[in-house]
């Protein structure tokens, strides 16, 4: 127990160093994005890396499922408007030796994956 907790204090150390030099998103949006990281890997059958358009898509079940019809607001309220700040943050993680990358992922590959008001308003509403 011990050594998680210093692991969460490691990784919240890592954000505030991050946030001091980009303040676009709140400290919550990145926890969020390492949660739908593990999440996403543990839904797939073996260990491997997970790209850019798998991550969007569990960020948005994720979201979905935290959050429900107030999805969009949330992740607005943390700066993140669309599936390329979702890259932005990942690529901030991967800066801050969080999260791994391999010689293939590239931020665009975070770009326009959906669209927030498609799949938190009217996708949701609609189901």
């Amino acid at each position: 127990m011990e050594n998680r907790l210093e692991l969460q204090k490691e990784v919240r150390g890592k954000i505030e160093t991050i946030r001091s030099r980009d303040r676009r998103y709140h400290a919550d949006a990145y926890i969020f994005v390492i949660d739908a990281v593990e999440a996403v890997l543990l839904e797939i059958v073996r260990m491997r890396h997970i790209s850019g358009s798998e991550l969007c898509r569990g960020l948005r079940t994720l979201a979905a499922a935290r959050f429900g019809p107030m999805a969009k607001e949330v992740l607005n309220f943390w700066g993140v408007r669309s599936t390329g700040d979702f890259g932005n943050i990942v690529f901030n993680l991967v800066d801050a030796g969080l999260l791994l990358k391999t010689e293939h992922d590239r931020i665009e590959d975070f770009i326009d994956v959906y669209d927030f008001g498609e799949v938190f308003e009217r996708n949701y509403f609609e189901a």
